[in-house]
């Protein structure tokens, strides 16, 4: 018997476990509560996409007639095929299976439907990816073929990383998800259902917890709640995550509690605590934190607990324990860099710091908790964790997935990482703020970081302004250099229809976008339309935005609010326009075409001029150093020589200093008692030696043998080895 089993349903990601439930049990491990947890999604996945599972689901879409199209009727007619070779698909794109690549590139083994029409358009894409990647690319290709047959065929519903997502999406009524759970199980439920059954029968738990993250995991969490509730009465249900945190605070339908006992909100540690202790003491006296619950056949919000929310260096490090981590899917949907870190491989889920530490952006929810309450872990304490995931999980690759990761608790870990010598890499959501020096990115690049995404979101520094980003074009122009120059990947996310936005305005943010690609300094984006959230800023005080938001009566679901623009602007006529240019962008092509010729639509000329990046670019930055900025030495220990003295009336002996690099090797000289006090001075600076020196340090310490330090530490050999690995943080 488990007390608790922790469920995400379907779906999610295919290439790694959504985290939620892996931070909840290794909280209840530091609890001593008993916990199983799973990832309902990819179980359903991996039964649905093998060869038995073909044979059913053919033979069901068979039964049902509805093989009408001339593209389900080609994948119907090619199914032997299809099963035949799925299983070997699958292993492959487990990583099982390497060798297949070379049967798939060739493009004779796998069925083709019109999923790969596209292969023509994209073929200059992926001609420069290596045959693993091409064949991850045509074998996602196969799999989007089958779920458009499955969507047609079989359950309209259907999604890889999605279930019945529209009726999640802004369901201010239950009615329509209600009616849709009055309906019999579809084919997908009756596979989520069976497998749900055997786990419920295995572990017997005394309460489930539903994490529930998306609108498109919404539906499965109530059909498999329905399904509890009528096969053991007796069971309780929760249901917690990012879905319940931001939709669901302002319900009131009480027939929700048809399917769940409880809705925790926000942090889910103290909450899920309180539930079990509830459960399996016999006592009448019973204490909630943020949850919501039935009482005298209303919803009532029970917040009665006067203990606090536990610290996060309390909470312990995520246990990825019982999630099948060895057959998660890595799929290549198009030819989008950053994209495929998301897609493709397997990555251990961290946070730095619970919150945001900006916590000013209009457009966020940031009087949420999981926005508004900051608060970092220690970089030791987040080492420790992420040698305790490599342990457990045998996988040494980490995503951050802060709000937005502050840049002197990224610089602690980094060094963190190089004084245990540790070999991993990651990557991070940031802010693009004057904080990421080029000497900043070096050492992250230097710790294994290998992307960072942030919001540039509307390209203008009115509109910037305006949303409180704390940032200017320029600066993210910056910044993203600096980043791109180091080695780290920079992938923007993008926003148009933000409030008041005018036609120049978005015409503008493109230009800018285009010469941010064209001169290097981006290299992966995404446009999104702005959307505006209830308890976002905007959507507090919307009159001050100039937008109106449209009353709706809410009683189940409340987070996006439609709403009527004053500017009377249709933004989304420019989604196809943006989306298409930005393709061609990130793939080194189209920057000479006119804005215009993106859209079908007159649009006015630009106003902003061809060198707007490039000038912000050249702005020489303030070589200032503060006297408490750390100063390390990445590289290796040099190699000295001392060249011959000719003359006794030579004024100095010479010291030579033959610096070898992963890439290439560099030679200075110096005077001979200056070089060796460097020489001493670069192993203390190296973060494995322990403590970090100040550059005021290293200047007390130079001028107790020598004088003029400034002029020591702007010559040409100190000066060439900044871009060898001599940093100042």
């Amino acid at each position: 018997m488990t007390n608790l089993l922790l469920i995400t349903p379907p779906f999610t990601q295919l290439n790694t476990p959504y985290p939620a439930t892996a931070y909840l049990k290794g909280f209840l491990n530091t609890k001593g509560i008993s916990s199983f947890q799973m990832d309902l999604g990819i179980e359903v996945i991996l039964q649905l996409f093998s060869k038995e599972g073909l044979q059913k689901m053919f033979l069901f879409a068979e039964r049902r007639g509805r093989i009408s199209s001339e593209n389900v009727q080609r994948i119907y007619a090619l199914r032997e095929n299809y099963i035949h070779s799925i299983d070997a698909v699958i292993a492959f794109l487990q990583g099982k299976n390497h060798t297949l690549a070379r049967l798939i590139c060739n493009e004779q083994f796998l069925p083709q439907a019109d999923r790969f029409a596209q292969l023509d358009e994209l073929d200059w894409a992926f001609g420069s990816m290596g045959m693993q990647d091409r064949a991850k690319h045509l074998a996602t290709l196969y799999l989007e073929d089958l779920s458009d047959f499955i969507i047609a065929c079989v359950d309209a519903h259907f999604g890889f990383s999605r279930y019945a997502e529209r009726l999640g999406r802004s369901a201010n009524s239950f009615d329509e998800l209600y009616a849709e759970l009055r309906q019999a199980p579809s084919y997908m439920d009756g596979i989520t259902l069976d497998i749900l059954e055997k786990r419920l029968a295995e572990t017997q738990p005394q309460l489930v917890c539903f994490s529930v993250p998306f609108p498109g995991n919404l539906y499965s969490a109530f059909r498999c709640a329905q399904y509890i509730k009528s096969h053991y009465p007796t069971l309780k249900i929760a249901m917690g995550g990012g879905f319940p945190n931001t939709e669901l605070r302002s319900l009131s339908d009480t027939r929700v509690f048809e399917f769940f006992d409880f809705i925790c909100l926000d942090d889910g540690e103290l909450p899920i605590e309180l539930l079990t202790d509830n459960i399996s003491k016999t006592t009448d006296k019973q204490l909630f934190k943020r949850t919501l619950l039935l009482e005298n056949h209303q919803v009532i919000y029970k917040n009665d607990s006067v203990r606090a929310d536990y610290k996060q260096q309390e909470i312990g490090t995520p246990d990825y324990g019982d999630l099948l981590l060895t057959e998660y899917i890595s799929v290549i949907e198009v030819a989008n860099p950053m994209h495929s870190l998301w897609s493709d491989g397997r990555w251990n889920k961290l946070t730095m710091a619970h919150g945001c530490y900006w916590g000013k952006c209009t457009f966020c929810d940031i009087s949420l908790d999981y926005i508004r309450l900051y608060e970092p872990i220690s970089a030791k304490i987040l080492v420790d964790r992420m040698e305790q995931l490599i342990a457990q999980t045998g996988e040494n690759g980490f995503h951050f997935v802060d709000e937005a990761a502050p840049p002197a608790l990224m610089r602690e870990v980094a060094l963190e990482i190089l004084r245990r010598k540790l070999s991993l890499s990651w990557w991070a959501n940031i802010r693009f703020e004057k904080s990421f020096s080029l000497d900043l990115c070096r050492l992250l690049v230097a710790s294994g970081c290998i992307a960072v995404s942030g919001g540039l979101e509307v390209a203008s520094n009115r509109l910037l302004a305006l949303i409180q980003k704390g940032v200017t074009v320029e600066q993210v122009a910056q910044v993203t250099r600096n980043f791109t120059e180091a080695g780290i990947m920079v992938h923007a996310y993008l926003m148009y229809g933000y409030p008041t936005q005018t036609v120049q305005e978005t015409v503008d943010s493109l230009e800018m976008v285009r010469q941010m690609f064209e001169l290097g300094v981006l290299q992966s984006g995404f446009w999104h339309q702005f959307a505006l959230t209830a308890h976002s800023p905007v959507g507090m005080a919307p009159a001050d935005y100039g937008i109106f938001p449209i009353e709706e009566n809410i009683t189940f679901a409340h987070n996006d609010v439609a709403f009527r623009d004053s500017t009377g602007i249709d933004h989304g006529q420019f989604s196809e326009g943006l989306k298409k240019s930005l393709f061609n962008y990130m793939h080194g092509i189209g920057f000479d075409f006119p804005l215009q010729d993106w859209f079908d639509f007159e649009l006015p000329e630009t106003e902003i001029v061809e060198d707007f990046i490039f000038q912000a670019l050249a702005v020489e930055t303030d070589q200032k150093v503060r006297p408490s900025a750390k100063v390390i030495w990445l590289g290796a220990l040099p190699v000295l020589s001392y060249p011959p003295v000719f003359s006794k009336k030579q004024p100095f002996q010479f010291v030579n200093m033959l610096f070898h690099g992963k890439l290439e090797s560099l030679e200075i000289t110096m005077e001979k008692k200056k070089g060796e006090w460097f020489a001493r001075l670069l192993k203390k600076l190296s973060p494995g030696e322990g403590s970090i020196m100040s550059f005021a340090s290293v200047k007390a310490e130079y001028e107790k043998q020598f004088e003029d330090f400034e002029l020591f530490w702007f010559e040409e050999p100190v000066v060439l080895l900044r871009d060898q690995g001599l940093l100042v943080l």
